[in-house]
């Protein structure tokens, strides 16, 4: 039987990140499907894809002179 508790916060920023990098679980997708809101995973990903980006231009700027 599923738990019908909301996903904390952590439990969102992994969902998210795991979506991004394509290795999301099956049943986490299900709960995220069922008991999260929108509203949440799509602050995370804005979030998260704003945070990859920075994190690739820094890497970027420290390889290339």
């Amino acid at each position: 039987m599923m738990n019908k508790k909301k996903p904390s916060i952590l439990q969102v920023v992994f969902s998210v990140f795991a979506a991004l990098v394509g290795i999301q679980s099956d049943r986490n997708r299900q709960r995220d499907f069922t008991q999260g809101h929108i509203v949440q995973y799509i602050i995370a990903g804005v979030l998260i894809t704003i945070c990859v980006i920075a994190f690739l231009i820094f890497i970027v700027s420290r390889i290339v002179p």
